[in-house]
């Protein structure tokens, strides 16, 4: 679950930049479920006890794909650029962007 003041926000950009589609959206409960081939990301406000101004989250979310260079192509100019595409020691070749709220997503594939 992500924490957004501005979840239909969220949602466009999900949809129009990532490529994710919407699968549920309750404006009045201020909540939505993005999803993109087995990925389900949740978003939200935060309830009424959080104390929430900016998105707290200190990582970053990693998804991994069997075709990182495609999701790259499709996503390089639709997205702020965390880190570009690169082949890492760790045996990992990866992205990141960040989400119109500032979250960290990261894209990678292992090396073969």
């Amino acid at each position: 679950m992500l924490y957004t003041l501005r979840v239909k926000e969220s949602v466009d950009f999900y949809i129009n930049n990532l490529g994710f589609t919407c699968i549920g959206f309750d404006e009045d409960w201020g909540w939505a479920t993005v999803s993109r081939d087995d990925i389900e990301i949740m978003l939200a406000i935060p309830n009424q006890h959080e104390t929430f101004t900016v998105p707290k989250f200190t990582g970053s979310f990693y998804i991994r794909t069997s075709n990182v260079d495609a999701i790259w192509n499709e996503l390089k100019e639709k997205a702020v650029i965390y880190y570009p595409i690169e082949d890492f020691q760790y045996g990992m070749r990866e992205f990141a962007v960040f989400d119109n709220n500032a979250y960290v997503l990261q894209f990678g594939m292992p090396i073969e």
